[in-house]
């Protein structure tokens, strides 16, 4: 059912301070606090853990649980790391159960690269990106069940929504609230994405829920300091945990860029910029098409491809014929394989408003095209001013076209700049390397709540504070 959003306002705002109504919720939903759904109850975890079972947490044994919950499996970085996550930690002692929503409509479904893995997702029907008080209630019953039910050591929730109604759920669970709760920023909503009241209301909401978490985790100290600067929560509570892409199957060969173009009827020596992604306000995607236009008006004949679908794609496709750009535009869709198409760019274009760490940049560079972007959230810990691309300020089009421009002129500038960001980001945003930090921040978080673990890899990259 829709709820005006006016309606919503003192939902949001009292949710987070009435637990005790979220506790008796869930115990008349699942069933006793502490008890399995068949009414048995589990021996506490300590006991379970550490005397019963024998071993320390993370051996052959006993493997540590955890729930990862994400919003949905939509086109995005968020959806590609909880997968190598849940991979990847398997092979360290971890049994991880993924919790997922649904992705709504107009958007790209990447649940493909789960199901491609093996990876079994517990799908939570109602769990969705918008603000829906009886939807949400019913996404918090659901997640005490199911942590009810597996047990986890870890709770650990990817972006906002999810992040939200999996920490009110663990603190509904009562006696069987998980023992460590680690949150993931992919971003944030709290700058330029609503109106200034959404945003006060987002805001008293995250900063509410904050202390709940034994960590936050954020993708670049960029978006860390955006949200200490916000007051969400104090840098000693925040880890930073880059990206971990598996780049050699994100990214294609030279030549299947190439049959891409001929394709299209784009000629080899035609400069082409691409852009890649989700086509919402927040991308501001209708910006390609205005620098687009300002190239052509100063006389470089640019084509530019659009990969990627969403609500604002009609719009968008109105925008490039109102601004003449009737050839040389390819609106291509959502591509489940999209690395061949970084390949028949020249440089990708991102002129976002908000990016957490925009993994098209990474598989752009990955790929060896330059970059153009914004400065704005994480962009500038993965593009760096004039090494491997350039840096301009958000609603800055001339800017772009200036950059653009300098890169349609010079193919050997385009190289250097490319194979700059290449040798960088095949070494920076590895999946082991990903896969090792986090393992590291769930061991030592066990070990501050008494568990015994066994001992992890090396050093995580950078730790909270």
């Amino acid at each position: 059912m829709y709820v005006p959003f006016a309606r919503r306002l003192p939902f949001a705002l009292v949710l987070v301070p009435r637990l005790n109504s979220f506790r008796r919720f869930a115990s008349q939903a699942g069933g006793a606090p502490g008890r399995y759904r068949d009414g048995h109850a589990p021996v506490p975890y300590g006991v379970s853990d550490r005397r019963f079972r024998g071993g320390a947490l993370g051996d052959d044994r006993e493997p540590i649980r955890v729930l990862r919950v994400i919003a949905r499996l939509n086109v995005g970085g968020p959806s590609l790391h909880v997968t190598y996550l849940t991979e990847g930690l398997e092979a360290r002692g971890y049994r991880t159960t993924l919790a997922a929503g649904k992705i709504s409509g107009g958007e790209g479904d990447m649940a493909f690269v789960a199901a491609g893995r093996g990876i079994e997702v517990e799908w939570i029907p109602h769990l969705q990106r918008e603000i829906s008080p009886a939807r949400d209630m019913a996404v918090v019953r659901h997640l005490t069940e199911v942590i009810r039910r597996e047990r986890p050591h870890v709770l650990h929730t990817h972006t906002a929504k999810a992040g939200a109604v999996g920490r009110l759920a663990a603190l509904a669970c009562g006696s069987a609230r998980p023992p460590v709760i680690v949150h993931t920023f992919h971003g944030h909503v709290f700058k330029n994405n609503f109106d200034p009241v959404r945003e006060r209301v987002f805001r008293s909401i995250e900063r509410r829920l904050a202390p709940v978490a034994d960590a936050l985790v954020t993708v670049s100290p960029e978006v860390r300091d955006e949200l200490v600067e916000t007051g969400i929560a104090p840098a000693t509570q925040f880890a930073i945990v880059r990206l971990g892409i598996e780049l050699s199957e994100r990214v294609g060969g030279a030549a299947e860029g190439g049959a891409l173009r001929a394709d299209l009827g784009l000629p080899v020596d035609r400069f082409t910029v691409g852009w890649v992604g989700r086509m919402t306000a927040v991308k501001q995607a209708g910006d390609v098409l205005v620098t687009v236009r300002r190239l052509r008006d100063r006389g470089c004949d640019t084509a530019v491809i659009m990969v990627g679908d969403g609500p604002d794609r009609d719009s968008l496709e109105r925008q490039a014929r109102e601004l003449g750009l009737d050839e040389g535009v390819f609106f291509v869709g959502f591509q489940q394989d999209v690395g061949p198409w970084f390949d028949a760019f020249d440089t990708l274009l991102l002129p976002s408003r908000s990016e957490g760490t925009p993994v098209s940049a990474i598989e752009s560079l990955a790929a060896g095209k330059p970059v153009v972007a914004t400065r704005v959230g994480g962009v500038a810990d993965v593009v760096r001013d004039g090494i491997d691309g350039y840096l301009v300020e958000f609603g800055d089009v001339q800017a772009a076209a200036d950059r653009l421009a300098q890169l349609a002129a010079d193919p050997e500038l385009r190289r250097r700049l490319g194979t700059a960001g290449r040798d960088r980001v095949l070494r920076r945003y590895r999946v082991p390397r990903l896969v090792e930090d986090v393992d590291r921040l769930y061991r030592a978080l066990l070990a501050e709540k008494g568990f015994s673990v066994t001992a992890g890899g090396g050093p995580a990259t950078e730790n909270r504070g």
